[in-house]
């Protein structure tokens, strides 16, 4: 009898090796080559004199059909997906353990059971378990059904039956498997393979598909990289462990906007929308606040996708007692922050060297956009002057390494949601087009040319306040 040809694969990145190796060569982890039956080989002979049927091209300017979005009358799921699920969807979640994945799918899915044949496959949990989630949920009467089950050729017999459900839940896609493979559940060539059954399912019968993916201790989706390009739509969603907002955010989405964002409250009935994340991550750092401005804090107002979020930056300087200072990071990019304290001492004249520097981003939301440079900088000069910012002050700009305040994207977008909360003050870069926005909402506009400005008017008692 032939040996089976077998070969080796990295779990993390899908390279493919002649032999087993403890580091992989191609993206340099430990431990991650597994041994793996090969595949059958493909037939030869391919093309018109091998079978081949040939394919009949369509114009580019034919009429699309544009099938009825599935709304779940939640809110925040639907902004993100670009107004609701599209039939014959893949969509994969992804997220820490015990982030809130099933929780919030089996929301979705219970809310969308009211107009659809709705189901819910675990692969991780029997049915008893998941009802006992429901019910906490106080989801026990929705018409969602229940499967236990990690055979991708009996969920494929089930949805493909007459009357199949019309939007189902697998959870997760890790712990499926195709038995016509020998390797182990959680492979990658069993998540690819289970992903590309379900996916083919998906569009030949406009079923909606949800995945749940598991997640890497970097944080990445685990399995192939091929499986975010397989799918239609990839979300994570994240949160800090002690903070009970939860952020869903969509990294690609074939069907609507990316870098869109939901916002939740984990409480103990379920995730709760947050129709007003920018009051909700200000907390007490209001215009209103009662105990006045604090230094080393700052406001920025951001843009998430098409949402503006205004957010509390915090800044904490103190001597440092190292001959290394420290430099501690929660919420942003802990390189910008180098720079932007590179820029202080290099173009402002700032001795930061001896200094320890800490910044959170308050609430749990992890901001990624360059228009937070001013922001943090802002925090920063306060807290290093123990100056606080004047009552009602959002602040937003990009910062380059010659210390020049660049203008950012949808200005008048931030302005407005400031004016809404009841900010009075926005610094901002200065312009062409800046110099028509402040007052245009009631807002009296500090506009910047360069980070020097800055720190004059915090040398001059915050912002001109004596």
């Amino acid at each position: 009898m032939a040996r089976a040809t077998v070969r080796y694969v990295c779990q993390a990145c899908g390279a493919t090796h002649r032999k087993w190796m403890g580091r992989c060569e191609a993206c340099g982890e430990w431990n991650t080559v597994i041994e793996e039956a090969a595949p059958e080989a493909a037939p030869k002979g391919l093309g018109k004199q091998g079978g081949g049927r040939a394919l009949a091209f369509e114009s580019l300017a034919g009429t699309p059909i544009t099938p009825p979005r599935r709304v779940s009358g939640l809110a925040e799921f639907d902004r993100v997906t670009g107004g609701g699920l599209v039939p014959g969807s893949a969509v994969l979640i992804g997220g820490d353990p015990g982030i809130g994945k099933s929780t919030l799918l089996l929301q979705v899915v219970a809310a969308l059971s009211q107009s659809l044949e709705a189901a819910f496959v675990s692969g991780e949990e029997a049915i008893d378990q998941v009802r006992m989630r429901a019910k906490r949920l106080g989801l026990a009467q929705a018409k969602v059904a229940l499967a236990a089950a990690t055979s991708i050729r009996d969920i494929a017999a089930t949805l493909d039956a007459p009357g199949g459900p019309e939007v189902v839940v697998i959870d997760s896609i890790q712990t499926m498997y195709v038995d016509t493979l020998d390797s182990a559940p959680g492979t990658v060539a069993q998540v690819r393979a289970s992903a590309q059954e379900l996916i083919r399912l998906a569009k030949r019968r406009g079923t909606t598909v949800l995945l749940v993916g598991h997640v890497t201790k970097e944080g990445m989706i685990a399995g192939p990289k091929v499986l975010e390009h397989m799918v239609d739509t990839v979300l994570y969603f994240e949160g800090e462990r002690g903070h009970q907002f939860r952020i869903l955010r969509a990294v690609k989405n074939r069907f609507g906007p990316t870098d869109e964002i939901g916002v939740f409250e984990m409480t103990d009935a379920g995730l709760v929308e947050v129709p007003n994340p920018s009051a909700l991550f200000l907390a007490d750092r209001g215009p209103d606040a009662p105990e006045g401005p604090v230094s080393g804090s700052a406001v920025f107002a951001g843009v998430e996708g098409t949402r503006p979020i205004l957010v509390e930056i915090q800044a904490l300087v103190a001597p440092s007692s190292f001959a290394t200072p420290r430099r501690a990071v929660v919420g942003w990019d802990a390189g910008r922050l180098h720079m932007i304290l590179a820029v202080l001492e290099a173009r402002c004249g700032l001795a930061l060297a001896g200094r320890d520097v800490y910044l959170n981003v308050a609430g749990g939301l992890r901001i990624s956009e360059p228009a937070a440079d001013l922001a943090v900088a802002a925090a920063v000069l306060s807290s290093l002057t123990n100056q606080p910012l004047p009552a009602g002050t959002v602040v937003f700009g990009e910062l380059g390494l010659s210390g020049e305040v660049r203008p950012v994207s949808q200005m008048d977008n931030r302005l407005k949601e400031a004016a809404k909360l009841g900010f009075s003050r926005a610094i901002l870069p200065a312009g062409r087009r800046a110099a028509r926005r402040p007052g245009a909402d009631g807002l009296e506009g500090r506009a910047l040319r360069h980070l020097a400005e800055l720190v004059r008017l915090f040398e001059a008692g915050a912002g001109g306040r004596r």
